[in-house]
């Protein structure tokens, strides 16, 4: 997949995407709270909700944990919030400063600064470093820094050249991955 918007992705092809189980992948839907459309036997998530799960894993990635993404963006208040709801809350007081607490917490959440945007040229950093280092890279790592499919890097053949850089099949990696010299045009 390019970096061109897409309407809509397949749910199985997120196990690729993120390099996954699908357990996981699931997992990960579920507790954002996402509701994929069915078309036939197949499930697929749309734009929103795709960058909704990369600034997951992004988040995952660096470190952080499914909670602390949620209570970033203000997910996890806003799941009480409706379960509390839809469990029919009594109009007791204490439910009355749950509810009140809840909504506050969202107005806030809003008005909080957003996160800088990942830097989009950082890739070139990483495969200058790969170059000069001698670094061989997997298939997957390519594929996560170009952002394409490990399938479509590998229907280029032994060789091809892309961003300034020419990346060459040099043998295979730990777990039979192919591994990719880089070099600099």
């Amino acid at each position: 997949m390019g970096r061109g918007q897409v309407d809509r992705i397949p749910v199985n092809q997120l196990m690729e995407r993120y390099r996954l189980a699908r357990s996981a992948v699931y997992k990960r839907i579920e507790d954002l709270g996402i509701k994929t459309e069915k078309i036939g036997n197949k499930a697929y998530v749309n734009a929103e909700q795709l960058s909704l799960l990369d600034e997951l894993h992004q988040f995952i990635k660096s470190g952080g944990t499914m909670p602390e993404f949620l209570d970033s963006r203000g997910l996890a208040r806003s799941k009480e919030l409706s379960s509390d709801l839809s469990s029919g809350l009594s109009t007791g007081q204490s439910d009355l400063v749950q509810v009140v607490t809840a909504i506050a917490a969202q107005v806030v959440s809003r008005f909080q600064p957003a996160a800088p945007p990942p830097d989009r040229l950082a890739y070139f950093d990483k495969l200058e470093q790969a170059a000069r280092n001698g670094w061989l890279l997997r298939t997957s790592e390519i594929a996560d820094l170009l952002d394409l499919s490990p399938s479509e890097i590998l229907l280029y053949g032994d060789s091809f050249r892309e961003a300034g850089f020419v990346f060459t099949q040099a043998g295979y990696r730990a777990g039979g991955e192919i591994a990719w010299r880089v070099s600099k045009l």
